[in-house]
């Protein structure tokens, strides 16, 4: 035993701090890297929450020995700069389906957006520090503020330049169902200031403004509000309902097709019969009612449906007497400018083989499905196949009991949707359920499908709605409106999910109602704690 180890916690936390706070240079920027790649554990599908315990208390403690503006921007941005290249990792996948067209964005996806979205982290120690010039945050407040400051800087993430809200730190509780709970009290970027605190919280041990006594208390404190909030969702789990819609019998088709064949002129037809195959096969469980809805991923469909009665004819022909299909397609449209504009869409097929409703995605992948910058890129979107989709009129909700009796009315979202908080209903005419159909093929066997599907339960939990998903490649499955997954078909599997649909529990939670506002007051009290600690001290 050494004479470090027989030191009392803060003693040693001490050391630590102070060797960090005296980085320099290369070392500075290499610590701010480590720390940011370590960060990325807490996330799925890793989902090693207790690596934070070291990330930001380090992250603090590396911001003690900065002096200007540029080295708290600096370090702040080669911490989300690791962060976001390892999390992020998976979208550069995308590119290798057809890497000879595409091989001039595989340095923008692999370096750049990791390099923009960084940007928000650097803004968020900057802020951090500047606050902390004027008096903010001392002591056992410190935490406060930087957890404040860094969910402020991922709340503009989410918004800025249509947001990009992937991976934020609370996701990592996706497997810990009852302080999952919380997210139907105040979302994502609510559960993410709770982490960020706790997680922050050791930073203060050290901290000479403060006995370790106290710093002892506020870390206990802290550990224990995350357990108060999860005896809070183990009661609201206890009270779930577990009722199913009273014949309702869902098939979600998965059939697993590459990217690389799921456009090729060869093979289209192959494609679209392969999901008609799976359709049309009999229930794996005899003793079950046969479905009356089938539900195909996005784009499952390589044609325009609503312009080919053969092909509308055909999904007829598997489509269950009195019900319907559901699947995800391209659609086009003349506009009142006779200009043909074109849609990443849904369509619903009765088995008279009429299309009886639609929808299209309105929340589109920039350079993906459109290129913003196409007066200086003269390249198509990656995922229109060099053509670029339009944005459809918003969240829409679709009431389908005339076509299938007693199917409560549903949400769609394809793909990328899905992602942002507060964002995947019409508030004014509210659905039963959720529905994503998505396309991950993109992303083969990497940590994105994972990451995906984790953010569908946390949408599933926050408006308190049932979610069914349904993806080529997977993963597919049913989520209840307490985020327990009731199906799951895995990743790269072929085949399907017959189910029931579950039923949505009655009333709304306070997220669905309030949104983000309650997110917000809690981060304004963060900021006004830190700001009493200026008249204290």
């Amino acid at each position: 035993m050494t004479a470090t180890d027989t030191l009392p916690v803060p003693a040693r936390l001490g050391r630590v701090s102070a060797r960090l706070a005296a980085l320099t240079g290369w070392r500075r920027v290499a610590a701010a890297m480590l720390l940011g790649g370590l960060a990325t554990l807490a996330l799925p599908p890793a989902d090693v929450l207790p690596v934070l315990l070291a990330a930001f208390p380090g992250l603090i403690w590396l911001l003690d020995g900065v002096e200007t503006k540029k080295g708290a921007f600096a370090v702040g941005w080669f911490f989300g700069f690791a962060h976001h290249v390892l999390g992020l990792y998976w979208i550069s996948a995308a590119l290798f389906t057809d890497i000879e067209r595409f091989w001039w964005a595989l340095p923008l996806s692999a370096v750049g957006l990791p390099i923009l979205l960084a940007m928000f982290s650097g803004g968020a120690t900057l802020t951090f520090q500047l606050l902390r010039r004027r008096g903010l945050g001392a002591g056992l407040a410190r935490p406060l503020l930087f957890a404040a400051c860094w969910c402020l800087w991922e709340w503009l993430r989410g918004h800025v330049l249509t947001g990009f809200p992937w991976n934020l730190i609370g996701y990592g509780w996706v497997g810990v169902l009852p302080v999952l709970q919380t997210v139907s009290l105040f979302g994502i970027y609510g559960l993410t200031l709770v982490t960020v605190v706790a997680a922050a919280l050791p930073a203060a041990l050290p901290d000479q403004d403060t006995t370790s006594g106290r710093a002892r208390a506020a870390v206990a404190a802290g550990l224990a509000l995350l357990a108060v909030l999860g005896g809070w969702g183990a009661w609201r789990l206890a009270g779930a309902v577990d009722d199913p819609v009273p014949g309702i019998r869902l098939r979600l088709v998965q059939a697993a097709i590459d990217q690389r064949l799921k456009w090729a002129p060869a093979e289209r037809v192959q494609n679209f019969q392969s999901h008609l195959a799976l359709s049309a096969a009999p229930p794996a469980d005899p003793s079950t009612s046969p479905p009356n809805v089938i539900i195909w991923p996005e784009t499952a469909v390589p044609f325009f449906v609503e312009e080919d009665a053969r092909v509308r004819q055909a999904m007829a022909s598997v489509t269950p007497p009195g019900g319907l299909l559901i699947t995800g397609a391209p659609r086009t449209v003349i506009g009142a400018d006779g200009e043909r504009r074109y849609f990443n869409g849904m369509v619903a097929v009765d088995g008279s083989g009429a299309a009886v409703a639609d929808y299209d995605k309105f929340h589109l992948v920039p350079f993906g499905e459109y290129m913003p910058l196409r007066q200086w890129l003269p390249v198509g979107a990656i995922a229109g196949n060099g053509a670029e989709f339009s944005p459809g009129p918003g969240p829409r909700t679709l009431h389908l009991s005339d076509h299938v009796s007693g199917l409560p009315s549903f949400s769609p979202l394809i793909c990328y949707e899905s992602i942002f908080p507060g964002a995947v209903i019409d508030t004014a005419d509210r659905p039963q359920w959720l529905l994503n159909l998505t396309n991950d093929a993109w992303y083969g066997r990497t940590a994105g499908p994972h990451q995906h599907f984790a953010i569908n339960q946390v949408r599933a939990v926050e408006e308190g709605l049932p979610l069914v998903r349904v993806a080529n490649t997977g993963i597919s499955g049913v989520v209840d409106a307490y985020g327990r997954v009731r199906h799951l078909l895995g990743l790269g599997e072929r085949g399907f999910i017959d189910t029931t649909l579950p039923k949505a529990p009655d009333g709304v939670t306070a997220y669905a109602r309030m949104g983000d506002w309650i997110f917000g007051i809690l981060l304004l009290g963060c900021f006004l704690a830190a700001t009493a600690s200026r008249y204290r001290r």
